[in-house]
């Protein structure tokens, strides 16, 4: 066993029984099998500065040995699978991002997000073999409904008459993201690298997602978040944006209302100055018959926002619609609806080439597809950026070129849609 003493040494008198300690953790691993690596993962730490058992954001497990002494197994299974929900559901990291967002500082407020944290996991953790303590914590004990998320809790409770009862609660900074006296830090020994943690949440997620049957609803939707992370794809498509029409040369014109500064030097020169307009934007939108009207649907409301981007200029916008040819381009001039034609293959290179022979010709060229085509085999003279509707890439014998077609070209910035 590699455990490390806390600062506070335990008697002999009080040492840890670690055959029941253990005993639980397997009693809990056989009522809650998904939860194997992450219950083996864990380190134990034997001390007496906690009031049950706690765990840091290292994945240290701190044990009052009073506590396991005092406590039925069954009930210490439970507590095994309460400390490690905490570390799997990333109780730390959203405690931090609460605490900056929210301006938390202090015991009270460590109190009330370790209370959230609780709120959140122990709807599901017992039941099913692990009986519930008499102190566990519940939403329904302050009138809150169940199976919330720890940042909703954390706005709805509040310190009150009724939670002094809770205030023996210490879960440890792997429940809320303060860190305790107590915990052997950063540096201590038999801490997980951030490399190790990772890979024991997504091990966890992949077994709960390979057998989603026998588990919770709660644990299911957290299993598939971490195999499967949710994108905020609008920001990042905004921020591409952004950054393609902040980029040298898009969107410059020259202007004698204000004469540069280096006309000084040149005495009886008039030297116009480099002004910045708004960017034109040619938005190439894939109509081809494996695009369904949803992402249609989700392209046209990103055409808006694009329009927004530049100023509500909407006569710098062009949409071309283009399966295996490029239809008719429509300068977004009127509030006309935009006629999205097509429903053949995929080839947008005659996108591309119609894109690029507007005039005046576009400033960023923005790509809305499934990635099922052929691409230019050169990097069009403008920032591109391809937003991308995700699909499952199956290996098929004697079709390597396919997933070719698939891949976006490196000089491509891509954003997935969805």
């Amino acid at each position: 066993m590699n455990s490390t003493p806390a600062t506070a040494p335990v008697p002999a008198e009080e040492a840890l029984d670690h055959e029941k300690l253990y005993t639980a953790r397997l009693y809990a691993v056989r009522v809650r099998p998904y939860l194997a690596t992450a219950l083996f993962a864990l380190r134990v730490v034997p001390t007496r500065r906690v009031p049950t058992m706690g765990v840091d954001r290292y994945w240290r497990m701190y044990v009052s040995p009073a506590f396991v002494d005092r406590t039925p197994m069954r009930e210490l299974a439970g507590v095994w699978v309460h400390e490690v929900a905490h570390l799997l559901r990333d109780h730390h990291g959203r405690g931090d991002r609460l605490a900056r967002d929210l301006g938390l500082d202090g015991e009270a407020e460590r109190l009330r997000t370790n209370i959230a944290g609780d709120f959140e996991i122990n709807d599901d953790i017992y039941g099913d073999g692990l009986p519930r303590p008499a102190g566990a914590l519940r939403p329904e004990l302050l009138d809150l409904p169940p199976g919330l998320l720890m940042e909703d809790y954390l706005r709805a409770v509040r310190l009150t008459p009724r939670t002094p009862g809770m205030a023996w609660l210490d879960c440890g900074s792997g429940a809320d993201g303060h860190d305790r006296a107590w915990e052997l830090g950063p540096d201590g020994a038999d801490g997980l690298t951030p490399q190790e943690r990772e890979a024991v949440v997504y091990r966890v997620a992949q077994g709960i997602n390979g057998r989603p049957g026998s588990t919770p609803e709660g644990w299911r939707r957290w299993a598939e978040q971490v195999c499967h992370p949710p994108q905020p794809w609008r920001e990042l498509l905004g921020a591409a944006l952004r950054a393609a029409v902040s980029s040298a040369g898009a969107g410059d014109d020259y202007t004698y209302r204000r004469p540069a500064r280096r006309a000084a030097s040149l005495p009886g020169i008039v030297l116009p100055s480099l002004r910045r307009v708004p960017p034109r934007v040619a938005v190439v939108i894939d109509t081809s018959g494996s695009v369904s009207d949803t992402e249609l649907g989700s392209a046209l409301l990103e055409v808006a926002a694009l329009t927004r981007a530049v100023g509500g200029r909407r006569d710098l916008v062009t949409v071309v619609a283009c399966d295996a040819a490029a239809h008719t381009a429509r300068r977004l001039c009127a509030d006309a609806e935009i006629p999205l034609v097509g429903g053949g293959g995929t080839d947008l290179r005659a996108g591309f080439t119609r894109a690029l022979r507007l005039t005046p010709r576009p400033d960023v060229l923005v790509v809305f597809t499934d990635g099922q085509t052929p691409w230019p085999s050169s990097a069009p003279p403008c920032r591109t950026i391809v937003g991308l509707f995700p699909r499952p890439i199956a290996a098929r014998s004697g079709e390597e070129e396919d997933e070719h077609l698939r891949r976006p070209p490196e000089w491509a910035r891509v954003v997935e849609i969805g």
